[in-house]
């Protein structure tokens, strides 16, 4: 018999348990597990790549493009990597900004405006750093009219020019409805009221309303237009309340849209945690993508506790199917997505065009430092290691320009002589 010191027990353990380690990367923990002698265990096999706070809990709001962190909930993705989640749904857009603060939910559904607003401290915004490692999707949103003006207005918000001088001359300006000042649905209702000739801080009344409020409050005669994400813009057609003049995507084919957000001081004391909630959402992400999954994913993400609207109303516009409620209808291949054509790869220059709209419409006063925040809050360094992490090979870096649909070129070198090319604008200094 051979005697064991305390020195050579350590030893043995070490060695124990950077062989499961190793091995459980190589082989994979479950098969390596399978092979264990009766009454072996490892309990620290993969300790090493655990996340390091396992319990999230992910705020989202009532849209479509909240399904990658639900159907992630829902099929078990996330437990996949290590993480314990519940889904939280917030009231509103603030709601989920001031838990996100707190830390009463550690990833949220966001628009992609708000983690810069944050980071910046603008717009009431506590300033509080945010980062985006994940872009959820591209498309997929609305701007809606009320049915008076169906067969007046068309896509053309040149034609609402004419009711918005007479309104405002009377002392009533038409009202316009967005989710919250620094998103995307405020940035898409601005972009495409001045391509109009419509100045939307002089012209009309821009309000803000919750995006399951939106149809409720045109109901009732509150606004004469409204721009929030899908599936509300169906609804307003299905209750006969309002029709689509335009989809964000004919403002902009592939444009970004919401995002995995999440405070930069919990990225930092979590990388590895942040990492597996990027990996679960890749796979579902790359679920949603699958057409043959979309009637199965309205089913899932209709339930009460998430958007609380019929499956069938949702599913329209997932697949392509577009009724505009004018009498258009289109197949559009620009519909809502959630992996493909390099979707989550959370570019530069997005964040870039965020901050020449804040420019633009007086948000902030002075150039911005479009470098240094955009490299700040956009975080392509977490993404790349996810993936680099599960062997997903992205379409990477993406400096090209960008012209949207009034013909205007967006150029991520000159953002600043971008936000003072248009001639409606609110700059400031």
């Amino acid at each position: 018999m051979s005697s064991s010191t305390p020195d050579s027990l350590n030893l043995g353990r070490l060695n124990r348990r950077a062989f499961f380690t190793t091995a459980a990367k190589g082989l994979g923990a479950a098969a390596l597990l399978s092979n264990l002698p009766k009454g072996w265990s490892a309990p620290d096999v993969g300790t090493s790549e655990a996340p390091e706070s396992p319990n999230v809990n992910f705020g989202m709001i009532a849209l479509t493009d909240c399904s990658p962190i639900v159907i992630a909930h829902e099929k078990g993705l996330f437990k996949k990597y290590g993480i314990n989640s519940t889904v939280t749904k917030g009231a509103n857009w603030a709601a989920i900004r001031d838990s996100l603060s707190s830390g009463s939910i550690q990833a949220t559904h966001m628009l992609t405006g708000m983690p810069f607003a944050s980071t910046m401290g603008l717009l009431g915004s506590p300033k509080k750093p945010m980062i985006i490692p994940w872009l959820m999707n591209r498309n997929g949103q609305a701007i809606t009219l009320k049915q008076e003006w169906n067969g007046k207005v068309g896509a053309d918000p040149k034609a609402i020019k004419p009711f918005a001088d007479a309104a405002k001359a009377k002392g009533e300006p038409l009202t316009f409805a967005m989710t919250f000042p620094p998103g995307t649905h405020a940035m898409w209702m601005r972009y495409y009221l001045a391509a109009g000739g419509i100045h939307p801080d002089t012209d009309v009344s821009l309000i803000t309303v919750p995006p399951a409020q939106m149809v409720a409050n045109m109901k009732i005669g509150k606004m004469d237009g409204f721009c929030v994400g899908e599936p509300w813009g169906a609804r307003s057609i299905a209750d006969k309340i309002g029709y689509t003049s335009v989809t964000t995507q004919d403002l902009w084919k592939d444009h970004p849209e919401k995002v995995c957000a999440f405070t930069e001081e919990f990225a930092e004391k979590n990388p590895k945690t942040v990492k597996a909630v990027l990996k679960a959402l890749h796979e579902a992400s790359v679920w949603l993508d699958d057409m043959a999954n979309r009637a199965e994913q309205c089913e899932i993400v209709s339930k009460a506790t998430y958007i609380n609207c019929p499956p069938s109303i949702i599913l329209g516009r997932l697949m392509g199917d577009l009724d505009y409620g004018d009498g258009r209808k289109v197949k559009d291949e620009y519909y809502m997505h959630f992996s493909k054509r390099n979707c989550n790869y959370p570019q530069p220059k997005y964040g870039t065009w965020w901050l020449s709209q804040f420019r633009r419409w007086g948000m902030v006063t002075g150039a911005p430092d479009y470098e240094g925040i955009v490299k700040k809050v956009m975080r392509t360094d977490i993404y790349e290691e996810a993936m680099k992490e599960i062997g997903y090979v992205h379409g990477g870096l993406d400096n090209s320009k960008e012209t949207l649909f009034d013909g205007v070129t967006f150029d991520p070198a000159d953002p600043e002589g971008y936000a003072k090319s248009f001639a409606i604008n609110s700059i400031k200094g």
